[in-house]
């Protein structure tokens, strides 16, 4: 029973939990620390120049790479096999029984894997904010090709893992614009997880009620009926919206239980799409649109190259049959920006979110706000026109 003292929760202002459906897992919300003042300095616009072209960089087109190897000299996305790949794709006999000393405290498992870099354009001076919608969709086709090739020539591959980082900040040591691919012989572990949490959604009693599309096998989609309910919030309230930008397919918004400070995720909400390899030609297009806008909001937030680690989230690998998986699995992809005030501040897992739960201080709904009302045009752009 609560005490006297006790008043209304308000979760702009009242330290709170939410609950993470997709991980299931909890973030801590502590928006009254955002009273806090900031005296910390407010940086100017980051307007480094990159030449176009780089002749120490091995990612440029025509240079040797690190290993000794020419780089093709593309002229659009290009996508070649990871030098200095994390996993191998040696086949190794099956464990002997003893191996893990029959105790459930000592497991191993081999994992093979194939690794790719996908260097999203020729240009060294770009990021993916400053590309054309054309441009960016030609990254999407280089991402379904791996999706679509990679498990086809290796039967033994499950789980394509794509991914992004950008930034310093984020660990990359080289700022021309590219990405990874990671093939491996099992599901990892978020993944995993995330795959769990959406079909046990749809046979849950309890999602049967569930607003928004259905998935193809009739069921509740639990992105889909979220998106529905976020699309809806936004029309009745669009001030208190968690939305950032929609497209004709996918829309883009901070989620209501969003670890990072400008988190973004990025879901269809028409239909059920359990891949890339089943987006139409429209759908592809709305995509690369709405990948463009949010990730230029983000750099005009604090007019920086906004560092991120980028990552999609999706079925295990297209065998051409109705895997279990592909029934329940919903598309989306996530942005986990670490920055938090300014181009130089930004948030640490440590602490309390290292040995206890993730936690943020400003709200999802206010970190939307901040995001969709910034500018669509890059702030490169206003400030020295057209590269």
């Amino acid at each position: 029973m609560a005490s006297n003292e006790a008043v209304e929760f308000d979760p702009s202002s009242h330290s709170h939990r939410r609950f993470n459906p997709l991980t299931q897992t909890w973030v801590l919300c502590s928006p009254h620390r955002t009273k806090r003042p900031w005296q910390g300095a407010v940086e100017p616009p980051q307007l480094e120049d990159r030449p176009r072209y780089d002749e120490k960089c091995y990612l440029c087109p025509g240079n040797t790479r690190a290993g000794g190897i020419k780089t093709e000299a593309y002229e659009e996305t290009f996508v070649f096999e990871n030098d200095f790949a994390a996993l191998v794709e040696q086949e190794v006999l099956p464990l002997e029984q003893d191996f893990n000393q029959n105790s459930s405290l000592f497991k191993i498992q081999p994992a093979r894997g194939k690794c790719h870099v996908i260097c999203f354009s020729p240009r060294h001076d770009i990021t993916v904010a400053e590309m054309s919608d054309d441009e960016i969709r030609g990254v999407i086709k280089a991402w379904t090709k791996l999706y679509q090739g990679v498990s086809k020539d290796h039967p033994w591959i499950n789980y394509i893992q794509i991914f992004e980082n950008k930034g310093s900040m984020m660990g990359c040591s080289n700022p021309h614009p590219h990405g990874q691919s990671w093939s491996l012989s099992y599901i990892p572990t978020i993944p995993a997880q995330i795959l769990k949490s959406q079909k046990s959604f749809a046979l849950a009693p309890s999602s049967l009620n569930s607003t928004g599309p259905r998935l193809t096998n009739g069921l509740p989609s639990l992105l889909l009926s979220y998106a529905a309910s976020e699309l809806a919030q936004h029309r009745k309230k669009p001030e208190d919206s968690r939305v950032v930008f929609t497209g004709k397919h996918f829309v883009g918004l901070v989620p209501f239980w969003a670890s990072w400070p400008f988190e973004v995720m990025i879901v269809p909400f028409h239909r059920h799409i359990p891949s890339l390899s089943k987006l139409s030609v429209d759908e592809q297009a709305d995509l690369a649109t709405v990948i463009g806008a949010v990730t230029r909001r983000m750099d005009n937030l604090f007019e920086c190259s906004f560092g991120f680690s980028m990552g999609l989230y999706q079925a295990p690998v297209d065998r051409h049959t109705e895997d279990e998986w592909e029934s329940y699995a919903q598309f989306h992809i996530g942005f986990y920006p670490p920055l938090l005030r300014s181009s130089s501040v930004k948030k640490f897992l440590v602490g309390f979110e290292l040995f206890a739960e993730t936690q943020r201080d400003i709200t999802p709904e206010q970190a939307a706000k901040r995001l969709r009302e910034c500018e669509d045009v890059h702030y490169k752009v206003k400030l020295k026109g057209p590269k």
